[in-house]
């Protein structure tokens, strides 16, 4: 009941990252009947353009094997040997187009489905793929009733298909084995064609419908619940809670940076209690006025205070202030409206410095 409530409560769509990490396992969704047409269409290729040649190869082989035992010594084991290895190499030439043809269509079924990768998770012992319990659920789950269903479907076609062309074809059968061995191997390779033909359209269905069963089961089993989402949403873009901490830490660091640099400024401009901005202006390294620190209330405060006594002339520009400290940011210029006022403030400080001090 609990799996059920859990499958139940797997609602939303796998993620792009979930899907991602199920790749990169090489957990893969893989149509086995994709791979059984392709061996049927490798079986049909070989009889409709390589079969010719090599049946009648090996039927004229064994005709004269099977008509004349005579001419084969078998005194001596050497001479059983002798004649096992030919009998053997006559079979291998006839069927090895037939082995190469198996052998690519089974690596290009899995390719034309997933692109081949090296997993090393797959291979790596798990005792998962050993667990009585996860065996019987995948021999008496969905996937395994599936599986039954798709094998009973075949076993009727096969069934089917075959009385219906063999029907047809017992004459030709029964006439050939009145036949020399040669032309009843060429009889006996287009029975195989047209059965063949046959088994390649029923398999052709039930592949495509394979496909789109195991694409739609994969995604099925990597649904995700509510919860599942929301933690790889933090897994991915960090936790609220230490996000939230480490911006706390960047503006302390800023905040320090920016009042250790307050001694430095030229002036600072005031709202009495609530804005303070301080700027540097050296003639022979600054094209504009830098602001230096800028901040509201506290820190405000905090500036005025450190300005007063590191002795850097502070002005209350209500205005000003305002309307400066929405448009600038701490280490750059101020913008170009705000040249004259500010011009107007550093010709002040500049006169007062040049005062003769009263003795």
């Amino acid at each position: 009941m609990a799996e059920d409530v859990d499958k139940d409560s797997k609602t939303e769509e796998a993620t792009e990252k979930k899907i991602r990490d199920t790749i990169e396992k090489g957990q893969l969704p893989h149509s086995r009947e994709t791979g059984i047409l392709a061996s049927f269409v490798a079986i049909l290729l070989f009889a409709i353009f390589f079969a010719g040649g090599s049946i009648a190869e090996l039927g004229s082989f064994l005709s004269i094997f099977l008509e004349k035992p005579d001419a084969w010594p078998m005194d001596t084991a050497n001479d059983l040997v002798e004649l096992s290895r030919l009998v053997t190499l006559e079979i291998g030439k006839a069927v090895a187009s037939l082995l190469i043809l198996l052998v690519v269509a089974g690596v290009g079924a899995s390719a034309l489905q997933n692109m081949p990768q090296f997993v090393g998770e797959r291979i790596r012992p798990q005792a998962s793929r050993i667990s009585i319990s996860k065996g019987w659920k995948r021999l008496f789950g969905l996937q395994g009733f599936v599986e039954f269903l798709k094998s009973l479907g075949k076993l009727g076609l096969a069934v089917a298909v075959l009385s219906f062309v063999l029907s047809d074809s017992v004459r030709q059968f029964l006439t050939g084995m009145l036949t020399l061995t040669t032309d009843y191997m060429v009889v006996v390779r287009g029975m195989a064609i047209e059965i063949l033909f046959s088994i390649v359209a029923v398999m052709g269905l039930i592949a495509a419908a394979d496909l789109v069963w195991s694409r739609f089961h994969w995604r099925q089993d990597l649904r995700m619940t509510k919860q599942e989402v929301k933690d790889e949403l933090k897994q991915s873009e960090g936790d609220p809670i230490v996000k939230s901490r480490l911006r706390s830490l960047a503006r302390d660091r800023a905040r320090r940076r920016m009042m250790t640099a307050v001694p430095r400024a030229t002036l600072v401009i005031a709202n009495p209690t609530h804005y303070a901005i301080a700027l540097r202006y050296v003639r022979e390294q600054d094209d504009a006025p830098v602001v230096l620190a800028k901040g509201t209330d506290l820190v405000a405060l905090k500036i005025r205070e450190i300005a007063e006594a590191s002795k850097v002339p502070v002005f209350e520009d209500v205005a000003l202030a305002r309307s400066m400290y929405k448009q600038v940011s701490v280490d750059s210029v101020i913008p170009q409206q705000f040249y004259q006022a500010v011009a107007e403030l550093i010709r002040v400080v500049y006169a007062n410095k040049a005062k003769p001090r009263v003795q």
